[in-house]
């Protein structure tokens, strides 16, 4: 399950591609990420934009495994993980926990497809 969005900072001059998934990291989504980046560079990049970044969140990540993964890719692209349980308890308490985010994504992909 994946949201994109796709977003232009003013003082970066370039854009951004944040792909967020649920779950561990697996290998393919470098692939699928480099893609989005790729395109968002034909499509909408022009000559005084910086280089498009991208970024992957999931839940979980193994260093090895994304360093195998971006290890050969042009684009900057980077892997974070998030976690609730490093947050202080205020903020932890203020945001949704994993299961209603699930459920949000899985209702907004299903809208999608309706």
């Amino acid at each position: 399950m994946s949201q994109r969005m796709l977003g232009a900072l003013v003082r970066l001059t370039g854009y951004v591609v944040i792909e967020l998934k649920t779950g561990k990291f697996q290998p393919e989504y470098a692939g699928k990420l480099n893609f989005y980046v790729a395109l968002v560079d034909d499509v909408l990049r022009r000559d005084h934009h910086n280089k498009t970044i991208g970024i992957l969140i999931c839940g979980t990540k193994n260093d090895r495994s994304v360093r195998y993964s971006l290890g050969r890719s042009t684009s900057p692209m980077a892997v974070a993980a998030y976690t609730y349980d490093k947050l202080p308890r205020d903020e932890q308490e203020a945001l949704p926990d994993e299961r209603h985010l699930a459920a949000a994504l899985d209702w907004a992909e299903d809208a999608e497809g309706a």
